[in-house]
């Protein structure tokens, strides 16, 4: 066993395994973290006992205890205190158990052998050494056995949202904006014809920008994007202090029902966005909202694994991560010759790498025009991707560029700024495709034109806002602030 034990504990841990005939034996007693490191990857030890508090220098977080899984070690986590606030950190971590002190040396003697058997990454019911469900509190202080006076309340249980990663071939058209309008149409209420009619419950959807390449959905919705939301939130998840709550403040309202977690900004700090926090946040963001769509780079590459024999960051990471998350998968290609090629290798690839095997497939074809593909282009799409994929597409967008690009210089959804265009159409479509909020009724009534707010629809969230242009003539007001109020993340 590795320890990395401070204060008066880590004289008790070396007595209680000081035996020469025990049937555990401490290998080496490291001195800060990095040590431990190295020694786990030189293959020195099978399970590791560390001090949970350390200085802010020394700290154990989740992507430590990920590296200790990764080298094959049992991570164990020795708690001096008593409070469940200790113990909540401890399991957001990701450590396979906890020890408290003080403990009676058999006992440690019998937890690291039972955690040893176990493996990393599985947890062990108290007194039996058996898997368990979920973290498990192994070597408790001795109890009364009287149940607290003061129990709290069994909280209700959390959402387990469905998660949509948006992804497609590399040039892919219109990613981001599938992405943005779908989100934004499923967090809409739809339309009730019929007076007294019952209502549907609508879902809260959480929107995710995850592209590590060109990250745009603040843009997309005139966002102010001074801090990354995901960045923050990787560096809570890190902390092991990622909660649905905590999320909550990283993630404004835009829209009712509808919130946005933006992106890195800048492609190069792609690497502050570790592979090891993404399940963190996946987990957070199914906890907060009903349905969470990931808009997701294009590459699948994994080429850190071909070029270094150490462990290295990957740049494809939150892509490759929301991918084996997914429950739906909605890949976005274009319409004309070269993105119908390249969507044929790109479902091959997806096929073959295994990343998103458990997720449902719905195949989006965008910017269909017949100048490219024929003058019956979504009847042509069809019948090339069935012969040379197998499998047919779920949606065409029409090419509609006049009432995307009004959007986008509004800065706002299809939804609010040409509710009755071609594309909000499709997208509505798209909705009903995937089948996770009841039916879209099609309320849009013909009649506004490009670039003009629909008479009668309601303009959600739509008070007060402006688009990119009036941002860089340095209007002060009518933006979406992000508001992060409460981000405690160091």
């Amino acid at each position: 066993m590795l320890g990395a034990v401070l204060g008066p504990s880590e004289t008790a841990v070396a007595e209680a395994l000081s035996a020469p005939r025990g049937p555990v034996r401490l290998v080496r007693r490291c001195g800060d973290l990095a040590e431990l490191l190295a020694v786990a990857e030189a293959g020195g030890g099978h399970v590791a006992l560390v001090s949970v508090d350390r200085p802010a220098q020394d700290r154990l977080d989740l992507e430590v205890v990920a590296r200790l899984h990764a080298d094959g070690l049992v991570v164990l986590a020795l708690l001096d205190g008593v409070g469940q606030d200790e113990e909540d950190a401890a399991r957001a971590l990701g450590v396979d158990g906890v020890v408290r002190a003080p403990f009676d040396p058999e006992g440690l003697s019998s937890v690291v052998l039972a955690a040893q058997a176990a493996g990393p990454g599985a947890a062990i019911d108290e007194g039996r050494g058996e898997p368990g469900a979920g973290n498990r509190f192994w070597a408790d202080p001795p109890s009364t056995g009287a149940p607290p006076s003061d129990a709290p309340a069994v909280p209700p249980p959390p959402r387990d949202g469905t998660l949509v990663a948006v992804w497609g071939p590399p040039g892919s058209p219109g990613r981001t904006t599938i992405a943005v309008n779908l989100a934004a149409e499923l967090a809409r209420p739809p339309a009730v014809r019929a007076r007294g009619a019952q209502q549907v419950a609508v879902p809260e959807v959480l929107l995710i920008d995850a592209d590590t390449h060109a990250p745009s959905v603040a843009q997309h919705l005139a966002l102010l994007d001074e801090s990354s939301g995901l960045v923050l939130a990787a560096r809570a998840a890190t902390q092991g202090r990622l909660t649905a709550h905590t999320l909550a403040s990283l993630a404004p309202v835009v829209l009712p029902r509808l919130r946005v977690l933006t992106g890195i900004g800048r492609a190069a700090r792609w690497g502050e966005v570790p592979a090891s926090t993404l399940p963190a946040v996946w987990q957070a963001a199914r906890q907060l909202a009903d349905v969470v769509v990931v808009d997701c780079a294009a590459s699948l590459e994994q080429d850190e694994a071909l070029v270094y024999d150490t462990r290295a960051p990957q740049r494809n990471a939150a892509t490759l991560a929301a991918l084996a998350a997914a429950d739906v998968v909605v890949v976005v290609a274009g319409c004309d010759p070269v993105a119908v090629q390249r969507l044929v290798v790109a479902l091959d690839d997806l096929r073959e790498t295994g990343v998103a095997e458990r997720a449902r497939r719905v195949v989006v074809l965008n910017r269909a025009r017949g100048t490219v593909a024929g003058g019956r282009p979504a009847t042509v799409l069809r019948d090339a991707l069935e012969r040379f994929a197998g499998t047919t597409p779920d949606v065409v967008v029409p090419e509609d560029g006049t009432s995307v690009d009004a959007a986008l210089l509004a800065g706002r959804v299809l939804a609010e700024e040409v509710p009755a265009s071609a594309a909000r159409r499709a997208v509505l479509e798209l909705v009903g495709a995937l089948g996770l909020t009841p039916a879209p009724v099609d309320d849009v009534a013909p009649g506004p034109s490009p670039g003009t707010p629909g008479q009668g629809e309601p303009q959600l969230g739509s008070a007060g806002r402006r688009g990119w242009l009036a941002r860089l003539r340095g209007a002060p007001t009518g933006e979406r602030a992000v508001a992060r109020a409460g981000a405690v993340v160091d």
